[in-house]
């Protein structure tokens, strides 16, 4: 319940009822003295005119009363709607700024969302490109490898074709050393024995064994 004043709005709707209960119990009570003291008093003769001003004056009280209560009831009233003109205001500027903040939310949300989709967009491209890239580098690696095996292969076959091919010449050579060196020793062999037949032929003449030596030098030289 709204506060009037410091006050809820029951209590003081509680005090103007009591008020208007208690101003109806002494209207009774005034009256009935007004007409104790009337009556009550030898001296005075009121007449019909003095009564019926008494009773004007009466309910002339009476109106001010109803009059009073009813400028309460009216003060009351005014308070209220203008308690309830205040609420609705107040209601209405919180739900213009909550309709506000929604918007506000709303609009980021929205750019937020557009954000989102706009990068996603981005990152799927560039994950894509990045696979297509992958692949092809992942090719030219297996390219690469295979070429490398390919190369390796012949070189391993030139290699072997190589240590034939030298195990060959080597054996071609050693047997042509074998033969010029048997060659040599026969030759060797051949001189030494002209040699020696050509001592036991010397004669004792200066001259004979002049041209035998010659002899056996250019048989030598041969």
């Amino acid at each position: 319940m709204l506060d009037l004043g410091g006050f809820p709005m029951s209590a003081a709707a509680g005090s103007a009822k009591r008020s208007r209960e208690e101003l109806e119990c002494l209207r009774p009570e005034r009256k009935a003295k007004k007409r104790e003291s009337v009556d009550d008093d030898p001296d005075l003769d009121l007449s019909s005119d003095i009564k019926g001003i008494i009773s004007a004056l009466h309910q002339i009280r009476e109106k001010a009363l109803k009059d009073g209560q009813k400028k309460a009831e009216e003060t009351i009233k005014s308070l209220e709607l203008e308690i309830k003109s205040m609420i609705d205001d107040a209601k209405s500027k919180f739900d213009k700024e909550r309709q506000s903040l929604m918007k506000a939310l709303l609009k980021s949300s929205k750019e937020c969302e557009s954000s989102l989709k706009t990068e996603y967009g981005k990152f799927q491209a560039a994950y894509e490109k990045f696979c297509k890239e992958k692949q092809a580098h992942i090719q030219t690696f297996k390219d690469i490898y295979s070429k490398y095996e390919d190369e390796k292969e012949k070189l391993s076959i030139r290699y072997e074709q190589h240590r034939k091919k030298e195990k060959t010449s080597l054996s071609e050579l050693e047997k042509a050393c074998t033969e010029k060196l048997a060659s040599a020793e026969e030759s060797l062999k051949k001189k030494k024995q002209v040699k020696c037949t050509n001592k036991a032929e010397e004669s004792p003449s200066k001259t004979s064994n002049s041209i035998g030596i010659l002899k056996t030098t250019s048989f030598l030289n041969v």
